[in-house]
């Protein structure tokens, strides 16, 4: 589950990569943050953990 947010964030991130000559789907750009995740040393690691909001699992109940 995204939050309407961070898509805006992937499609923002789509753009800038299209302006710079590289673009890149969404798949792409997930996994390229985690690659650069995993080489974060451990305090960066935790911070961007931090960063990031908890969202309840499962699908929104939907609207009547």
């Amino acid at each position: 589950t995204f939050p309407k947010a961070e898509y805006a964030v992937l499609d923002g991130l789509k753009m800038r990569a299209a302006k710079l000559g590289s673009p890149a789907k969404k798949t792409e750009l997930l996994r390229a943050g985690i690659k650069v995740i995993a080489a974060m040393q451990d305090a960066a690691f935790v911070a961007a953990l931090k960063a990031v909001p908890s969202l309840k699992t499962g699908r929104p109940a939907k609207a009547k």
